[in-house]
């Protein structure tokens, strides 16, 4: 009884490692029929940001969190 578990274990185990061998194998064929076949496109530099729009964006955002603690100030007491 014994060694029959222990055949069913080594035999679900060899499948189990017998699967991923297999899956690691068309992984790494298939990674490399994408990159054959579907190359990255090259990416375009990004945009500079112009610095006086900073500078408003921060404004707009220091003004948001300022209304949002005096909101939130008022509605506790």
């Amino acid at each position: 009884m014994f060694f029959e578990s222990v055949k069913i274990m080594l035999l679900g185990m060899a499948t189990v490692f017998l699967f991923l061998m297999i899956m690691s194998y068309l992984t790494s064929l298939m990674s490399k029929f994408i990159q054959q076949y579907f190359p990255e496109a090259p990416s375009s530099p990004a945009p500079t940001p112009r610095a006086q729009a900073k500078r408003s964006d921060d404004k707009a955002k220091v003004a948001a969190i300022a209304a949002a603690i005096h909101h939130h100030q008022t509605t506790q007491n």
